[in-house]
């Protein structure tokens, strides 16, 4: 049982350390940003970053949060993606801390045998282990969309990690 403890405890501790990254970045983005740009597309095909962020948190609370708790699935995917203003820098980012410290908070207390359980979430069906996963892969593919965008927009680095060597060799 301690292996399989400590298996769930390194599992966890690397999904909401890659959490924390894609916050973190996303955060560096919002500061770059005017309020003005934070609900613009870039054509029609495409998603405003604010759009993103609460996409983010229906996203994490559907799969990480609800699911995985079993609680009634309240999400209005659609209306992600309906809503053109109404938060401002703050408030978005506000909302995807709280949705990504709750998720990392059900992750960690998640009993092994839900990490084990199949569900269906969107029609597809994934072991609680799968919905932490995807929320964590999800969550990073955004992230660098947000990314993107803000470096569209500023015509610059984001320097997430300035200070940092990143030709540092493997040991």
């Amino acid at each position: 049982m301690e292996t399989v403890n400590q298996l769930q405890e390194e599992f966890v501790k690397n999904a909401s350390y890659r959490m924390d990254e894609s916050l973190r970045m996303v955060k560096i983005c919002l500061d770059q940003l005017s309020e003005e740009v934070i609900w613009k597309k870039p054509n029609m095909s495409t998603n405003s970053i604010g759009n993103l962020i609460l996409h983010l948190c229906g996203n994490i609370t559907q799969y990480g949060i609800a699911s995985l708790q079993h609680l009634d699935d309240q999400r209005n995917r659609d209306e992600e993606f309906a809503i053109s203003a109404g938060y401002d820098r703050t408030a978005l980012l506000q909302k995807l801390e709280a949705t990504v410290e709750e998720a990392k908070s059900v992750f960690k207390e998640v009993p092994v045998s839900e990490l084990l359980k199949k569900r269906s979430v969107q029609g597809f069906t994934f072991s609680g282990i799968g919905n932490i996963v995807h929320v964590v892969e999800h969550f990073s593919y955004h992230t660098g969309q947000i990314a993107l965008w803000t470096k569209i927009l500023n015509n610059k680095d984001l320097g997430f990690y300035s200070g940092i060597d990143l030709t540092v060799k493997n040991e």
